[in-house]
């Protein structure tokens, strides 16, 4: 499935419309594509256009990015407080999630987040992955 023909996953209009952007499936391919940097900008822009209860997703999933993007560059403690952060952020009343398998991005992110309190390598850990929910 593709962000490009969505389900209809919630009455949210604001979210029907973010999940109809095709700057949403853009953001998502360069978070897939590990391209923090580049994801970044383009949730920040969606992020700024939003007012409702996707705000604090698409700031989440920014804040993540943001965390692999210091822990590239050997912030250890930037990565972790952002990680942390953006953790938080998508916890409650996410409504339909954009579609999106919070809660296995919540895993992944949780792993490395543990792992980056205990100063542990995050070598062997999922990186952050956006997959679209099965709607069987």
């Amino acid at each position: 499935m593709s962000l490009s023909e969505p389900p209809l996953l919630s009455q949210d209009p604001e979210e029907q419309g973010l999940v109809g952007d095709p700057r949403l499936a853009r953001a998502i391919a360069l978070f897939n594509a590990c391209d923090w940097y580049a994801c970044h900008d383009g949730f920040e822009e969606l992020w700024h256009e939003t007012a409702g209860r996707m705000r604090p997703l698409l700031q989440g999933i920014l804040q993540i990015a943001v965390a692999e993007l210091h822990h590239e560059r050997g912030n250890l403690r930037g990565a972790t407080i952002l990680m942390g952060e953006g953790l938080g952020r998508l916890q409650g009343n996410l409504e339909g999630g954009l579609g999106l398998d919070l809660d296995s991005l919540r895993h992944q992110v949780g792993e490395r987040l543990q792992a980056l309190q205990q100063q542990r390598p995050l070598r062997g850990l999922d990186l952050p992955y956006l997959a679209v929910k099965n709607q069987a």
